[in-house]
């Protein structure tokens, strides 16, 4: 697939997807998530694949935000278009039905912050910083960041960042629980590469109908949420994988999963 604003590249059973606009600190367009809905569903469409590592081009940049020429044109009926529009590009990413890693490399702003949200799990370089400025100018977050981001923190941290619009560091966001993991710059991909090959090492329709059940269970009361889990358990159970899993293990060696 040719792509103007991002690159596309598979190897190893991994989709590396970089948001490659490094002269405007890879800022989204529309055009930008547009390409990323392709790609996106090009990866979930290819069962060759099974995990994403997801980050920006350049030293700076994870994705510094949105394309603010861009964002100055929209009114209200556009502005409300332009929102859903990225909103269902995240929720693609979020769920994916396969994990997608972001490694933050720098600045992760407004729509940058929320599409990291979006991802699996977020690993970030120690000079990262993040944050959801949008209301310095005039605007609020409108890829979800209103909605993933307390549910990652919690009501009053997240309203502190979304009310002050402050950058936190990378070390602040991991003792909040925005980021999984802070490493120096060079470690990055390599720990995202090491993540991905102990999660390629497991069962795909497992790992698939785990982040089914979070993701969906974050939604529900604790009831339907175990419910959703014991639904899940037992598909699962009823899968090949299943069988070769317990199997191995009963035979003392490595399983062979097919994802069937």
């Amino acid at each position: 697939m040719n792509f103007e604003n991002i690159i596309l590249e598979k190897k190893n059973s991994i989709a590396y997807v970089t948001v490659n606009r490094p002269k405007v600190l890879n800022a989204l367009n529309m055009a930008t998530m547009d390409e990323l809905r392709s790609a996106f569903h090009d990866i979930k469409n290819d069962a060759g694949i099974r995990v994403v590592i997801f980050t920006g081009s350049g030293e700076k940049a994870f994705i510094a935000g949105a394309d603010i020429g861009e964002l100055s044109r929209h009114d209200a009926v556009s502005g409300k278009e332009y929102t859903h529009r990225g909103q269902n590009v995240l929720n693609l990413i979020e769920n994916l039905g396969k994990p997608v890693i972001a490694c933050i490399n720098g600045f992760a702003l407004g729509g940058g912050c929320e599409i990291a949200m979006a991802c699996t799990m977020r690993l970030a370089s120690e000079n990262a910083k993040l944050g959801q400025p949008e209301v310095k100018l005039g605007i609020i977050p409108g890829y979800g960041g209103t909605q993933r981001l307390p549910r990652l923190v919690g009501k009053g941290i997240a309203m502190q960042m979304v009310l002050a619009g402050e950058m936190i560091t990378a070390q602040e966001a991991h003792r909040i629980g925005l980021l999984n993991e802070v490493l120096p710059a060079a470690e990055l991909i390599p720990r995202a590469e090491a993540i991905a090959a102990k999660i390629i090492a497991n069962a795909p329709l497992a790992v698939q109908y785990a982040m089914e059940a979070v993701n969906k269970g974050m939604e529900m009361t604790l009831g339907e949420g175990l419910y959703l889990e014991a639904v899940l358990f037992g598909v699962a159970c009823a899968t090949e994988d299943k069988t070769e899993g317990t199997k191995a293990f009963l035979e003392k060696r490595a399983p062979v999963f097919k994802g069937k």
